[in-house]
């Protein structure tokens, strides 16, 4: 059974987030504040977190920075409730590591949505990452585009898409964080699939985790088989 943390100042709110997500299925466990929220996702390690962004003690873009900061919590996907939306807030709070942003008040069917796909992306990375790993210890840095930059001949711009690409993020999400197109996002995974002789997502994101898990062995693949 997945289990999903919210953090959430507002009693009201928190309640109800958890009982739409109970009556789903899923164990909730809740916070009243960000820094009550961090110290419980670093000792429990949820499946998913749902946060607001204003809070006292610690606000959401803290806490993400925060989960995102330390490899026991970095990949748990992170979901924002605000009752700000507009393109700059998103931005800003998806280039801070969050994976979906939810206008309040939240639609039961949004927050469900946004939760198993955010869920199911999740699975999907780590079976991409356990794919390419094929040995304990493989552990991708996602804190630069300048691996794949330089090992796999790509612009910079390339190697940006390609890095939110190997986390499972969708065009529109790659769109959002880089602030350009979603059609731009396309033209520019047409081109990585050409430059790296690979035919979708999921062997350019194999690609990128190999070079981000080991980018000395991935520039020198013969050596490093030895």
């Amino acid at each position: 059974m997945k289990r999903i943390l919210v953090i959430e100042d507002q009693a009201p709110m928190r309640r109800n987030l958890a009982l739409l997500l109970e009556m789903e299925g899923f164990t909730v466990l809740t916070a009243a504040d960000g820094r009550a929220g961090l110290e419980l996702a670093r000792a429990e390690k949820p499946d998913l977190v749902v946060c607001d962004v204003m809070m006292p003690e610690l606000d959401g873009h803290g806490v993400v920075q925060s989960l995102r900061a330390e490899p026991a919590t970095a990949h748990i996907p992170f979901v924002f409730l605000t009752a700000k939306g507009d393109k700059a807030d998103v931005r800003a709070g998806m280039n801070l590591g969050a994976d979906d942003y939810l206008t309040k008040p939240v639609i039961r069917e949004d927050l469900l949505a946004a939760v198993q796909t955010r869920l199911a992306r999740a699975q999907s990375v780590q079976e991409l990452v356990t794919q390419a790993a094929g040995k304990s210890g493989f552990h991708p840095d996602f804190s630069s585009a300048e691996p794949l930059r330089a090992q796999l001949a790509l612009t910079l711009r390339e190697a940006e898409v390609l890095l939110w690409t190997a986390q499972g993020k969708s065009n529109s999400d790659i769109a959002t964080i880089l602030g350009m197109a979603e059609k731009t996002v396309k033209q520019h995974l047409g081109s990585i699939f050409q430059k790296l002789s690979v035919e979708g997502r999921a062997a350019a994101s194999l690609r990128a985790l190999e070079v981000l898990a080991n980018p000395v062995a991935a520039a020198f693949p013969f050596q490093a088989r030895g």
